[in-house]
């Protein structure tokens, strides 16, 4: 349901970079040379200057070797010196691109240049406002702090496939101390101007905050992710002891640390739920709003267009649900209704799960063999699908996804929460994995990474209202391609209107002072989905600002662009070649659009 990115969007590699950076490729015509390859140089060096303070994120990438090594040994500076460094390399990559001639530019170029711009000014949002990101402006929640962050990544991305590795390993885990301290110094200080996450959000943490600390040390999955992998690969060390140490003497004690905090701090949070309890609130969260869409829509505008779609969703659901022999109720009532029929559920247990994921990856084998009649390039790099570890299952998203790395040395992931497995009746699995697997995230990320027409650093950027929005309207796609079977129309609907609800929950919550109980009664009454499931959600909502307003927005405006090129082209429009923009990696919707318009003047040319 999101596909999960890190804080800093650009990092590069001079070694990856000399191998693989190429030059933009669009179907355009050649602009003078010089001021195209001076921009190239430029984005180069912007990506290998951002890599160099995003060493977890040049490891996501399989790009930490050679001239970048020893990036594998290291965090992220979560500091505030390491802020101020990031700021100040965004504000001189700016200015550098400042300096480009536009005119002097190929049309393929000057799109990577307002694509990268944007996205560069964009970063810059939140330090103006007081905090790191609008959409997260909260130092520590229920689903962001090192503590958190750092273990699931050694377990999920750092590679341990030699002596080396697992050295790289232990040094990062030697920095989690010093990277929790930071988070501590920072939300202290933050919380001395009024920003602080809701009391509720804090108890969430400090559950989970117990629970990683809870284990004896040598028995953690920081020890034990080394001690396991290392074996598998027959690697030989003393990796128990030496992890075991660091956990005890050196994680544990700032753990601790950060629950005494938190403790301390919680009785001082404000009130409420959303945005609008926190200094300049009002102007975080239309921030937040304008990074989460790429648009200028005003929250009121979002509320409207929500209500608007659930409405028509609504219908559509009723006629569906109607069809299929379920009409007593509301329609909120009846898909709650079959969200409890036994034959819908996966029994709680090991056995249980694994039936779940295996059922989701019969889904993407299914995917697979329909693709070909709506795609003409498709993704070869491997996903895997994976349950959400236990660890972080209490705060985390109910499903979401990770990209392959660059080298092809990690395949791409999908996670799935399966804390309640109840939370996933087998009617609504379907549109969960064309949402995160193909022709959703995998498909569209895959392509763009394998693109020979985008420089590198757009390669590794992202814009939540065209990812998201994609994953969304794929599962239309998985539709028209007839992928769903039954009642399983009515979990894909079930889906959009889910996603619409967000557009009138988000807003809700952070300009309409809806409680969290409100938005969740709201979510429950309209979709039908599990209170527990449901809460979780709003809980996501209130601490990520306005990304949950990226999903349909995102899908209305793909949708939009394919209905006027369909409306342009008449019977020479080919869906095939339509979904070719993908190639063109992502972007904001507004240049997403124009894209589009001009790709289909270019073929009516043609």
């Amino acid at each position: 349901m999101t596909f999960n990115l890190t804080r800093r969007f650009f990092v590069g590699s001079t070694a990856i970079t000399a191998a693989v950076a190429l030059r933009p490729g669009l179907a355009f015509a050649a602009a003078p040379v010089s001021e195209d390859a001076r921009l190239d140089a430029l984005f180069t060096r912007i990506f290998n200057d951002q890599m160099m303070l995003s060493p977890q994120y040049a490891t996501s990438l399989g790009l930490d070797k050679g001239d970048m090594a020893s990036l594998r040994f290291k965090l992220g500076d979560n500091s505030a010196a390491g802020r101020e460094a990031s700021i100040a390399q965004t504000r001189r990559a700016l200015a550098d691109l400042a300096r480009i001639r536009p005119d002097r530019l190929s049309p393929a170029m000057k799109v990577n240049l307002d694509v990268v711009r944007y996205q560069l000014e964009r970063r810059l949002d939140g330090p103006r406002l007081g905090v790191d990101n609008p959409q997260s402006p909260y130092r520590i929640t229920q689903r962001f702090c090192a503590a958190f962050s750092v273990p699931d990544f050694l377990d999920s991305t750092h590679p341990v496939e030699s002596v080396e590795d697992a050295e790289a390993y232990l040094a990062r885990l030697a920095m989690l101390p010093a990277a929790i301290d930071n988070d501590i110094a920072e939300q202290r200080e933050q919380a001395g101007r009024g920003i602080l996450a809701p009391a509720w959000s804090l108890d969430l943490a400090l559950l989970q905050l117990r629970k990683l600390r809870s284990p004896q040390p040598g028995d953690s999955l920081m020890v034990q992710s080394l001690v396991r992998r290392a074996a598998r690969k027959g690697i030989s060390g003393d990796w128990q002891r030496r992890a075991e140490e660091t956990v005890r003497d050196g994680v544990y004690p700032a753990i601790d640390r950060q629950i005494a905090l938190l403790e301390q701090l919680k009785p001082t949070s404000a009130a409420g739920d959303g945005a609008w309890r926190i200094p300049r609130g009002d102007e975080i969260y239309a921030a937040a709003l304008r990074q989460a869409t790429t648009t200028d829509y005003s929250p009121e505008e979002v509320h409207r267009i929500g209500l608007e779609q659930v409405a028509a969703l609504t219908a559509q659901l009723d006629e569906v649900l109607k069809a299929a022999g379920y009409t007593k109720g509301t329609v909120g009532e009846r898909l709650a209704a079959l969200n409890t029929l036994p034959e819908q559920l996966y029994a709680d247990t090991l056995e249980g799960r694994a039936a779940l994921i295996a059922s989701l990856n019969a889904g993407v084998a299914k995917m697979n063999a329909l693709l070909p009649r709506a795609f003409a390039t498709l993704p070869d790099q491997p996903l895997e699908i994976r349950a959400v570890p236990v660890e972080i299952q209490d705060g985390a998203a109910n499903g979401y996804y990770y990209a392959a790395s660059l080298d092809g040395t990690r395949p791409a992931i999908y996670w799935i929460n399966l804390k309640e497995v109840s939370d996933w009746p087998k009617y609504s699995l379907p549109s969960l994995t064309y949402h995160e697997g193909t022709p959703g995230h995998h498909l569209q990320i895959s392509l763009a990474q394998r693109s020979t027409s985008i420089p590198l650093i757009r390669k590794t950027g992202g814009f939540s209202a065209y990812s998201e929005g994609w994953a969304l309207y794929s599962e239309q796609v998985a539709d028209e391609l007839g992928a769903y079977d039954g009642v399983e129309k009515a979990g894909y609907l079930q889906s959009f209107l889910f996603r619409a609800t967000r557009l009138v929950v988000d807003t809700g919550l952070h300009t309409k002072r809806w409680s969290r109980e409100q938005a969740t009664d709201y979510m429950v009454r309209t979709t039908g989905f599990t209170r527990p499931r449901t809460l979780r959600e709003v809980e996501r909502y209130c601490t990520s600002i306005g990304q949950a307003c990226s999903y349909k927005i995102g899908h209305i405006a793909w949708l939009r662009a394919r209905e006027k090129a369909q409306k342009a082209l008449g019977n020479r429009f080919d869906i095939r070649q339509f979904h070719e923009v993908l190639l063109e990696g992502a972007m904001p919707l507004s240049i997403l659009e124009k894209r589009i318009e001009e790709r289909t003047a270019a073929l009516l040319k043609a």
